[in-house]
């Protein structure tokens, strides 16, 4: 690096610095206003006077996070009758607050899922909170990766129901068997409830839902092995991934389609364990971390992919994807709407390549409740899994197995730097400076001034600010900007 391109550094931190930066929302946010009605178009956050915007996180379902400049979490959106929601996000509503955590350092990065937070600190300092089966309560594991107690998917799929979380509702939610139920959950039949066939074997106890037995509102310290830094987190609709930076990763949770990647069908896993993700005895960041962070057996299946470590983790409603340093994708979990990419609806139980992205450098990766969205290092976007809400972006309604394309007129001579989505709807920003939307649209989370779905990109009019991050939550989404003068 030269003078000139230091100089030219400086000068962009000093133009950054004097930038005031804004946050926008739209979707839907039940607390913002007393009828709880849905935010079509654009419209800023406020933060105090003291305290400005970093960056945004999305949010779970009904509730909206932020991180602001002094290192606090910020939530808002949530009202008292949302049951899981105000738990979640502290009870925040139309004014955006600092989450109370038992802690001094900054917050660096935070990730919801439908009822339940993770956030890291700029110590590494890990905390869970909200949906009790989504809070690690165990030591840390080191069995479930080398077969010892698993669920082992033997004689094909056993019965349970599970079903899916992903409609607003205006009461706790009705938890039996392990499972949510959802009182609006169709489209011209689409939407039935899916029974997922999991291990019965070990029935979970019939739950009621009253009370606060299911919710720990206090932020949980999460305990991981010694000498593991905590740099990223993810969280899905009911399992949760960490990233170390030494690129391993960790997860727990719910796993009974594959999500957590230990090649079994096991329900919960209420402590952090190492998922096996790259064959370490070849390559690796660091060899001696197997054998000092978790013992894998050597029998384990580790998927053979170009890359020495994982730096990039997504989790969707029961499936989670990676990016290596080489931009290669693994997928792992609930694979009915294609989800994993793989040509297939088959379930992925352990981290496995898509080799149909071989030769395509992936740069960043997003997924929702049942579809993936890829952007590779050169802009471009691919995507797979459910389109039953045109979330995909295709301008069709099926679903896409493999990896496609999105080639749409709106994205001709564009460059995609970021990525997100929600339940079922997606978004992307450009290098540009442009914000485009797709999806399910019922709550006004595609920001285009009407509740109509779409299946193409469509632009999100936005005046007066330079976008620099976008981020969906269940069912609304978050932009943060530079105001221009």
């Amino acid at each position: 690096m030269d003078m000139n391109e230091n100089n030219r550094e400086e000068d962009d931190v000093k133009m950054k610095d004097c930038k005031e930066s804004a946050v926008y929302m739209w979707g839907y946010l039940p607390g913002i206003s007393s009828e709880k009605s849905p935010i079509l178009s654009p419209v800023p956050v406020r933060l105090r006077d003291d305290d400005s915007w970093k960056d945004v996180c999305g949010g779970g379902c009904g509730f909206a996070l932020a991180i602001s400049e002094s290192g606090k979490l910020i939530t808002w959106g949530s009202t008292d009758d949302e049951g899981q929601s105000y738990l979640t996000s502290g009870m925040h509503g139309e004014t955006p607050e600092a989450f109370p955590l038992p802690t001094e350092a900054s917050v660096v990065e935070a990730a919801a899922g439908w009822a339940h937070c993770v956030s890291v600190t700029d110590t590494a300092e890990v905390y869970a909170w909200g949906w009790k089966e989504c809070v690690p309560s165990g030591k840390i594991g080191r069995d479930l990766v080398t077969g010892a107690n698993l669920q082992k998917d033997t004689v094909g799929k056993q019965s349970a129901l599970l079903t899916e979380q992903v409609i607003p509702m205006s009461q706790p939610p009705n938890i039996t068997d392990g499972a949510v139920s959802d009182p609006d959950n169709n489209k011209n039949g689409e939407e039935v409830v899916k029974r997922r066939k999991i291990s019965s074997a070990k029935e979970e106890p019939e739950n009621s839902s009253s009370g606060d037995e299911f919710f720990t509102p206090s932020p949980y310290r999460v305990t991981l092995s010694p000498g593991v830094r905590i740099t990223t987190v993810a969280a899905g609709g009911r399992h949760t991934l960490v990233l170390s930076d030494m690129g391993q990763v960790w997860g727990w949770g719910y796993g009974g389609e594959g999500q957590l990647g230990l090649g079994s069908r096991i329900k919960m896993v209420s402590a952090p364990h190492l998922i096996p993700c790259i064959d370490r005895t070849t390559s690796g960041k660091d060899r001696s971390l197997v054998g000092r962070q978790g013992s894998l057996n050597s029998s384990v299946q580790v998927s053979k992919v170009a890359g020495s470590y994982v730096k990039g983790i997504a989790c969707g409603g029961r499936h989670s994807a990676l990016i290596t340093d080489t931009g290669a994708v693994l997928t792992f979990g609930w694979g009915l709407y294609g989800q994993c990419g793989h040509g297939s609806t088959n379930d992925q139980l352990r981290p496995t390549c898509l080799s149909s992205l071989t030769g395509i450098q992936v740069e960043r990766i997003a997924t929702g409740l049942w579809h993936t969205v890829c952007i590779s290092v050169d802009g471009r976007v691919y995507v797979f899994g459910g389109n039953q809400f045109g979330q995909l972006g295709t301008g069709a309604d099926h679903a896409e197995t493999l990896p496609k394309l999105l080639d749409a007129p709106s994205l001709e001579n564009k460059r995609v730097k970021m990525v997100s989505c929600g339940a079922r709807h997606s978004a992307i920003l450009t290098d540009d400076g442009q914000v485009l939307s797709w999806g399910w649209n019922k709550y006004g989370q595609l920001g285009l001034g009407d509740s109509m779905d779409r299946n193409i990109p469509s632009q999100v009019p936005i005046d007066g600010c330079l976008p620099k991050n976008v981020a969906c939550g269940w069912w609304h989404t978050l932009l943060l900007a530079d105001k221009l003068s």
